[in-house]
């Protein structure tokens, strides 16, 4: 694995953890939003991720010289969760109640997103410490020359 390439994995680690985060954040931010400008309930956005694939050139000469790592994530998808029921409360008071007075909130758990955020932020620390391993280990190796 060249040097530039470990950089390049960090990299797009931390760029897809920074993009999860400002899901997570809009999913936080709209956790209280009973209808959107199309008079729907707010759904929870779900990012899904998947390792980067290297051409099929790049994947024959790498299995050549006996490489067999990987070339990064990228974000592959935002999709909606459609696996966790909405919440419903009797609110009759609501602006947005229905006409038996129940309010429809969004599908966002407080808790669940906040550990989330929590992974999210972990993951990127951890891709940025690689990065600056692998800046360390580049500039002891210019060094040598000297």
């Amino acid at each position: 694995m060249s040097l530039f390439q470990a950089f390049d994995i960090s990299s797009s680690g931390m760029t897809a953890q920074r993009f999860r985060t400002d899901i997570i954040a809009e999913n936080v931010a709209n956790s209280t939003t009973t209808r959107d400008e199309d008079g729907d309930v707010y759904t929870r956005q779900v990012v899904t991720f998947e390792e980067k694939r290297l051409t099929k050139i790049q994947h024959i000469l790498n299995s050549k010289r006996g490489d067999f790592v990987g070339d990064g994530v990228k974000v592959v998808s935002v999709e909606e969760d459609t696996d966790n029921e909405y919440v419903v409360e009797y609110d009759p008071s609501h602006p947005d109640a229905d006409e038996y007075g129940y309010v429809t909130y969004p599908n966002v758990n407080i808790v669940t997103e906040m550990t989330n955020l929590i992974d999210a932020s972990r993951s990127y620390e951890a891709n940025a410490t690689a990065f600056d391993a692998a800046k360390s280990i580049f500039q002891s190796g210019l060094n040598i020359g000297q």
